[in-house]
């Protein structure tokens, strides 16, 4: 299994690049970010629509996040959308984003494979993930051995995916690549036996008659996912307020959604095609620290890099203190 999931890691790159050219078009625009007023800052994150997600995409969908980043000179704001990390990871190595936002494992892995990032903030922590069958399939986790599982590689549903197995010593057949939006048809017509998806796609396939075998929150919290918000070390050097901006921007985006929860609800419902009620069970106020870094954000990251390093996803090791920006800690307050 661990042979079989490094190989579907390290070859999405290659399938990712044709997927960030199209999103990305000619604007590599290496060093743009240089020390003069008014600079475009280039924001890439997960999701379907071209729409910065969590409470600093709440503000900016208000326009109300570019002024909170003045600080650092920021004149405008780019964002661009991948289906998943690998094929954003593409796009910050081809030079074509300043900061990213997105789930830990691929951030980690980029970070591994030499990326030169660095981390700024963890916006989410305690993202949830769940395992679903095929109608009439197995009935429990054991049973998944010898069969085919699909998850979003290279996400942190699929590193769940692989602490839920070793934890239990199963072996599958094959994890395949499937994204969550594609997870549905799979199940449908048994392509797959079961499937790896964020806690949102769990619960909605749940309620379309697929058996829901465990979710992480409930099972395995060991396992949630958290986000990770980087920025490449050429912007940093270039614009080094960029650190402090962002993090005083997320933490008063969260203070703003937490106030008004019920608007943020909505936000984050127009975001996909899932139901409100069902966003309020998966979008959860706990979800959010209040500053950028927190003790139990910071273990869940360590957690997770630990875990890749044994399964031998992650090229080489690191410290999460030493990839941490010159700066990042200054306003953290441990939880």
């Amino acid at each position: 299994m661990t042979s079989l999931t490094r190989r579907s890691v390290l070859s999405l790159g290659v399938l990712g690049a044709a997927a960030v050219a199209a999103a990305c078009g000619a604007k590599d625009r290496a060093g743009q970010a240089g020390s003069g007023d008014n600079w475009t800052l280039r924001i890439g994150t997960i999701g379907s629509k071209n729409q910065l997600t969590s409470p600093t995409g709440y503000l900016h969908a208000k326009n109300q996040l570019l002024p909170l980043l003045a600080s650092a000179k920021v004149g405008a704001i780019e964002v661009y959308t991948f289906p998943n990390g690998p094929d954003l990871n593409q796009a910050l190595v081809g030079n074509r984003l300043d900061i990213a936002s997105y789930g830990d494992t691929p951030a980690l892995i980029a970070r591994g494979a030499g990326q030169p990032t660095r981390l700024i903030s963890q916006a989410n922590v305690a993202n949830d993930a769940g395992i679903v069958t095929v109608k009439s399939g197995v009935v429990s986790l054991q049973q998944l051995q010898g069969k085919v599982i699909a998850t979003q590689t290279g996400s942190y549903i699929h590193r769940y995916l692989l602490g839920a197995l070793q934890d239990l010593k199963i072996t599958p057949k094959q994890i395949v690549h499937v994204y969550g939006t594609d997870t549905e048809a799979a199940l449908e017509k048994r392509s797959v036996d079961a499937a790896a998806v964020p806690a949102n796609y769990a619960l909605l396939f749940q309620g379309k008659g697929y058996p829901l075998l465990e979710l992480a929150s409930r099972n395995r919290p060991q396992y949630l996912g958290t986000s990770a918000t980087i920025v490449t070390e050429a912007v940093l050097k270039n614009q080094p307020g960029i650190v402090e901006a962002w993090q005083h921007a997320q933490n008063e985006a969260t203070k703003r959604a937490k106030a008004n929860w019920g608007d943020y609800l909505d936000f984050n419902t127009s975001l996909g095609a899932f139901p409100r009620g069902l966003v309020a069970k998966t979008v959860l106020p706990e979800q959010l620290p209040d500053t950028p870094f927190t003790d139990n954000g910071v273990k869940l990251l360590n957690g997770t890099k630990d875990f890749l390093v044994a399964q031998k996803i992650m090229k080489k090791d690191f410290s999460i203190d030493d990839w941490i920006a010159p700066g990042a800690r200054s306003e953290w307050a441990p939880s």
